[in-house]
Protein backbone atom coordinates (compact mmCIF):
# COMPACT_ATOMS: atom_id res chain seq x y z
CA UNK A 1 0.00 0.00 0.00
CA UNK A 2 1.43 3.35 -1.05
CA UNK A 3 1.48 5.75 1.91
CA UNK A 4 2.54 9.34 1.29
CA UNK A 5 3.86 11.29 4.29
CA UNK A 6 0.64 13.32 4.44
CA UNK A 7 -1.51 10.16 4.40
CA UNK A 8 0.36 8.33 7.16
CA UNK A 9 -1.14 7.60 10.55
CA UNK A 10 -0.06 10.30 12.98
CA UNK A 11 0.77 7.62 15.56
CA UNK A 12 -0.33 4.15 16.66
CA UNK A 13 -3.13 5.64 18.74
CA UNK A 14 -4.79 7.04 15.60
CA UNK A 15 -5.25 3.74 13.81
CA UNK A 16 -6.09 1.92 17.05
CA UNK A 17 -8.84 4.44 17.86
CA UNK A 18 -10.16 4.27 14.30
CA UNK A 19 -10.26 0.46 14.40
CA UNK A 20 -11.93 0.46 17.81
CA UNK A 21 -14.78 2.55 16.39
CA UNK A 22 -15.34 0.27 13.39
CA UNK A 23 -16.44 -3.30 12.90
CA UNK A 24 -13.53 -5.71 13.18
CA UNK A 25 -14.23 -7.09 9.75
CA UNK A 26 -11.47 -7.47 7.20
CA UNK A 27 -9.96 -9.50 4.40
CA UNK A 28 -7.21 -12.05 5.01
CA UNK A 29 -4.83 -12.52 2.05
CA UNK A 30 -2.73 -15.69 1.87
CA UNK A 31 -0.21 -16.58 -0.85
CA UNK A 32 -1.19 -19.47 -3.09
CA UNK A 33 1.14 -22.49 -2.96
CA UNK A 34 0.97 -22.38 -6.75
CA UNK A 35 2.67 -19.09 -7.62
CA UNK A 36 0.88 -19.04 -10.98
CA UNK A 37 -2.52 -18.89 -9.27
CA UNK A 38 -4.20 -15.99 -7.51
CA UNK A 39 -3.77 -15.61 -3.74
CA UNK A 40 -6.56 -16.75 -1.45
CA UNK A 41 -8.64 -13.91 -0.01
CA UNK A 42 -11.01 -14.51 2.90
CA UNK A 43 -13.54 -12.01 4.32
CA UNK A 44 -13.90 -12.52 8.08
CA UNK A 45 -14.41 -11.11 11.56
CA UNK A 46 -11.39 -11.03 13.84
CA UNK A 47 -10.69 -10.22 17.47
CA UNK A 48 -7.69 -8.11 18.38
CA UNK A 49 -5.43 -8.20 21.43
CA UNK A 50 -2.31 -6.15 22.13
CA UNK A 51 -0.19 -8.04 19.59
CA UNK A 52 -2.41 -10.67 17.97
CA UNK A 53 -5.43 -11.07 15.72
CA UNK A 54 -7.67 -14.04 16.51
CA UNK A 55 -10.14 -15.82 14.26
CA UNK A 56 -11.56 -19.21 13.37
CA UNK A 57 -12.48 -20.81 10.06
CA UNK A 58 -14.36 -23.93 9.02
CA UNK A 59 -12.24 -27.06 8.73
CA UNK A 60 -13.31 -27.64 5.07
CA UNK A 61 -11.97 -24.22 4.07
CA UNK A 62 -9.50 -24.62 1.16
CA UNK A 63 -7.09 -22.10 2.68
CA UNK A 64 -5.45 -24.49 5.17
CA UNK A 65 -2.53 -25.92 3.16
CA UNK A 66 -1.68 -22.43 1.91
CA UNK A 67 -1.91 -20.95 5.40
CA UNK A 68 0.20 -23.74 6.89
CA UNK A 69 2.98 -22.94 4.41
CA UNK A 70 2.80 -19.15 4.81
CA UNK A 71 5.54 -17.35 6.72
CA UNK A 72 3.55 -14.11 6.55
CA UNK A 73 -0.02 -13.13 5.69
CA UNK A 74 -1.77 -9.78 5.41
CA UNK A 75 -5.11 -8.75 6.90
CA UNK A 76 -6.67 -5.60 5.47
CA UNK A 77 -9.39 -3.38 6.95
CA UNK A 78 -10.82 -0.29 5.29
CA UNK A 79 -13.70 2.15 5.71
CA UNK A 80 -14.92 5.76 5.62
CA UNK A 81 -14.37 5.81 1.86
CA UNK A 82 -15.87 8.10 -0.76
CA UNK A 83 -15.37 8.94 -4.42
CA UNK A 84 -14.38 12.59 -4.82
CA UNK A 85 -15.44 13.96 -8.23
CA UNK A 86 -13.04 15.89 -10.42
CA UNK A 87 -14.99 19.16 -10.20
CA UNK A 88 -14.80 19.08 -6.37
CA UNK A 89 -11.00 19.18 -6.59
CA UNK A 90 -10.51 21.95 -9.14
CA UNK A 91 -8.14 24.65 -7.98
CA UNK A 92 -9.82 27.72 -6.54
CA UNK A 93 -10.86 29.98 -9.41
CA UNK A 94 -10.07 27.30 -12.00
CA UNK A 95 -12.35 25.45 -14.37
CA UNK A 96 -14.25 22.60 -12.71
CA UNK A 97 -13.50 20.21 -15.56
CA UNK A 98 -9.78 20.62 -14.93
CA UNK A 99 -9.96 18.97 -11.53
CA UNK A 100 -8.57 15.48 -10.87
CA UNK A 101 -10.83 12.95 -9.10
CA UNK A 102 -9.63 10.82 -6.22
CA UNK A 103 -10.79 8.42 -3.52
CA UNK A 104 -10.84 9.13 0.19
CA UNK A 105 -10.48 6.23 2.60
CA UNK A 106 -9.07 4.92 5.85
CA UNK A 107 -7.10 1.66 5.68
CA UNK A 108 -5.22 -0.45 8.20
CA UNK A 109 -3.20 -3.48 7.09
CA UNK A 110 -1.60 -6.00 9.42
CA UNK A 111 1.38 -8.09 8.30
CA UNK A 112 1.39 -11.17 10.51
CA UNK A 113 2.93 -14.56 11.21
CA UNK A 114 0.18 -17.19 11.39
CA UNK A 115 -0.21 -20.04 13.87
CA UNK A 116 -2.96 -22.61 13.38
CA UNK A 117 -4.70 -23.79 16.55
CA UNK A 118 -6.11 -27.31 16.58
CA UNK A 119 -6.23 -28.21 20.27
CA UNK A 120 -9.72 -27.92 21.70
CA UNK A 121 -8.83 -25.66 24.64
CA UNK A 122 -6.92 -23.31 22.34
CA UNK A 123 -10.01 -22.98 20.16
CA UNK A 124 -12.14 -22.35 23.25
CA UNK A 125 -9.85 -19.46 24.20
CA UNK A 126 -10.20 -17.91 20.73
CA UNK A 127 -13.99 -18.25 20.70
CA UNK A 128 -14.24 -16.85 24.23
CA UNK A 129 -12.23 -13.78 23.20
CA UNK A 130 -14.37 -13.32 20.09
CA UNK A 131 -17.58 -13.53 22.13
CA UNK A 132 -16.21 -10.97 24.60
CA UNK A 133 -15.42 -8.49 21.82
CA UNK A 134 -18.36 -9.03 19.48
CA UNK A 135 -21.09 -9.90 21.97
CA UNK A 136 -20.12 -8.18 25.22
CA UNK A 137 -23.74 -8.23 26.37
CA UNK A 138 -23.39 -12.00 26.81
CA UNK A 139 -26.61 -13.96 26.21
CA UNK A 140 -24.68 -17.00 24.96
CA UNK A 141 -23.82 -20.35 26.47
CA UNK A 142 -20.39 -20.90 27.98
CA UNK A 143 -17.76 -22.15 25.56
CA UNK A 144 -16.11 -25.24 27.02
CA UNK A 145 -14.60 -28.47 25.78
CA UNK A 146 -17.17 -31.29 25.62
CA UNK A 147 -19.94 -29.01 26.91
CA UNK A 148 -23.02 -28.28 24.77
CA UNK A 149 -23.76 -26.52 22.57
CA UNK A 150 -20.32 -25.42 21.39
CA UNK A 151 -18.15 -28.29 22.59
CA UNK A 152 -19.38 -30.69 19.92
CA UNK A 153 -18.78 -28.03 17.23
CA UNK A 154 -15.09 -27.50 18.01
CA UNK A 155 -14.03 -30.37 15.74
CA UNK A 156 -15.54 -28.57 12.77
CA UNK A 157 -13.33 -25.48 13.05
CA UNK A 158 -9.67 -24.54 13.29
CA UNK A 159 -8.39 -21.50 15.10
CA UNK A 160 -5.88 -18.97 13.78
CA UNK A 161 -3.61 -16.68 15.75
CA UNK A 162 -1.89 -13.95 13.76
CA UNK A 163 1.13 -12.45 15.50
CA UNK A 164 1.41 -8.85 14.27
CA UNK A 165 4.81 -8.09 12.71
CA UNK A 166 3.98 -4.58 11.55
CA UNK A 167 1.03 -2.30 10.86
CA UNK A 168 0.56 -0.08 7.82
CA UNK A 169 -2.09 2.60 8.29
CA UNK A 170 -3.29 5.22 5.83
CA UNK A 171 -5.80 8.07 6.09
CA UNK A 172 -6.21 9.53 2.61
CA UNK A 173 -8.13 12.81 2.92
CA UNK A 174 -6.20 15.39 0.87
CA UNK A 175 -4.09 16.54 3.83
CA UNK A 176 -1.44 17.89 1.44
CA UNK A 177 -3.96 20.35 -0.05
CA UNK A 178 -4.76 23.78 1.45
CA UNK A 179 -7.16 24.03 4.38
CA UNK A 180 -9.70 25.90 2.22
CA UNK A 181 -9.72 23.05 -0.28
CA UNK A 182 -10.39 20.45 2.42
CA UNK A 183 -13.11 22.54 4.02
CA UNK A 184 -14.79 22.91 0.63
CA UNK A 185 -14.76 19.15 0.03
CA UNK A 186 -16.17 18.51 3.52
CA UNK A 187 -19.09 20.76 2.55
CA UNK A 188 -19.63 18.78 -0.66
CA UNK A 189 -19.57 15.48 1.24
CA UNK A 190 -22.09 16.78 3.76
CA UNK A 191 -24.34 17.98 0.95
CA UNK A 192 -24.14 14.77 -1.10
CA UNK A 193 -24.54 12.54 1.98
CA UNK A 194 -24.68 9.15 0.33
CA UNK A 195 -22.95 5.87 1.14
CA UNK A 196 -20.10 6.51 3.58
CA UNK A 197 -19.87 10.26 2.84
CA UNK A 198 -20.62 11.18 6.47
CA UNK A 199 -17.79 8.97 7.72
CA UNK A 200 -15.37 10.34 5.13
CA UNK A 201 -16.30 13.91 6.06
CA UNK A 202 -15.84 13.13 9.75
CA UNK A 203 -12.38 11.70 9.10
CA UNK A 204 -11.40 14.68 6.96
CA UNK A 205 -12.54 17.08 9.69
CA UNK A 206 -10.57 15.12 12.29
CA UNK A 207 -7.41 15.04 10.18
CA UNK A 208 -7.74 18.72 9.30
CA UNK A 209 -7.90 19.60 13.00
CA UNK A 210 -4.91 17.39 13.78
CA UNK A 211 -2.72 18.27 10.79
CA UNK A 212 -3.76 21.82 9.89
CA UNK A 213 -1.74 23.23 7.00
CA UNK A 214 0.53 20.43 5.81
CA UNK A 215 4.23 20.99 6.22
CA UNK A 216 6.87 18.57 5.01
CA UNK A 217 9.00 17.18 7.89
CA UNK A 218 11.99 18.65 6.01
CA UNK A 219 10.59 22.18 6.15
Amino acid sequence: MLIHPWDASLDDAEWREWLASHERWGVLAVNNLDSTRAPLVLPLHFAITSDELLMHLARPNPVWPHLEAAAEVRLSVHGDYAYIPSYWRAKAGGAGEDGVPTSYYSAVQFVCRPTIVDDAQGKVEILTTQFAQFQPEGRHAAVAVEEPPYGRMLAGIRGVRLNVVRVEAKFKYDDANPIEHRERVIGYLDERNRGLDAGAAAQQRRRLAAVGEWRSPRE
